[in-house]
């Protein structure tokens, strides 16, 4: 009979431990008890969770498990699992695995049947909602967008319908491109805020429209500073076009696209037939997508 994932016959387990984003004091009496119990920790950078693990009075072991090195690191951490050991894993700041290392050493562990327990605690994503100012029952999480331009630019393209709330990491060295990007695909009217250094001494939330954020973001140096994270507010949805409007803007898209790119093709379409520049858009980006292959 196979064991059931979890039961962690030997005793091991993994603990996937959330730790503060800045403050000190957000780190729960769980999360302490956690890494004080543990007999290794897995930290994506052994430095900084070296300091962390001062400023509670501990020490313990320490192994790094970054992006570069997951793949390498996980079967010894499981061997400890197997001994019976605990082992914690933490990244740089909040929750791991959230655009942080752990995936790798999370799947490997409970397909293994060791028990694999969270230890929850802060999040930019969930801290960045809760004073947005944006709607938040349905959100997505995109994580870090390509640094490279046109890149950045193709991911946009295929979320400028997303209904749902956006909510994207970002450097401070390209907030400012990022924000003209978003404007710029999205609708500068388009609702939005910007967090930086949540929960730090100089926490700051920007809100407004696209085209104010990328407006400040130009023009202010702090803004451009620190722990950022961006949440946008979803599309509304496209007005309906009547049948014999849709099918000529569809007609002329089909033709002007063997030409022109999505966003020329989608003005031209949307001026021969009448109908909407936003809804030519995301039909020319669908089709554009559907050619490469990638939808």
């Amino acid at each position: 009979m196979a064991r059931q994932a979890g039961t962690g016959s030997t005793g091991g387990r993994l603990e996937v431990i959330a730790t503060p984003i800045g403050n000190l004091s957000d780190l729960s009496s769980r999360a302490r008890d956690s890494l004080a119990s543990a007999d290794v920790v897995a930290a994506e950078d052994t430095r900084r969770t070296g300091q962390l693990l001062t400023a509670l009075g501990l020490q313990k072991p320490l192994i790094s498990l970054h992006a570069h090195n997951e793949r390498e690191r996980s079967p010894a951490l499981l061997q400890r699992l197997a001994a019976g050991e605990r082992v914690a894993l933490v990244s740089d700041a909040g929750t791991p695995l959230l655009s942080d290392p752990g995936f790798e050493l999370v799947r490997l562990a409970a397909a293994a049947g060791h028990e694999v327990r969270a230890i929850p605690g802060p999040t930019a994503i969930a801290a960045a909602l809760s004073v947005a100012g944006v709607p938040t029952e349905r959100f997505c999480f995109e994580g870090f967008l390509p640094s490279k331009p046109r890149e950045r630019e193709t991911r946009l393209e295929s979320l400028a319908r997303e209904s749902r709330t956006l909510v994207l990491f970002e450097a401070p060295h390209r907030i400012a491109d990022t924000l003209a990007d978003c404007a710029r695909v999205f609708g500068e009217e388009r609702r939005a805020a910007v967090a930086r250094e949540l929960t730090k001494v100089f926490e700051t939330v920007y809100r407004g429209s696209l085209g104010e954020l990328s407006a400040r973001a130009a023009a202010e140096e702090d803004f451009r500073r620190g722990e950022i994270t961006v949440v946008i507010a979803g599309a509304e949805a496209l007005p309906v076009a009547d049948a014999a409007q849709r099918e000529l803007l569809e007609r002329v898209l089909q033709q002007a696209l063997e030409y022109l790119p999505a966003s020329k093709a989608a003005a031209l379409a949307a001026a021969v037939s009448g109908g909407s520049r936003e809804e030519a858009y995301a039909l020319a980006v669908s089709r554009a997508a559907a050619r490469r292959g990638d939808g």
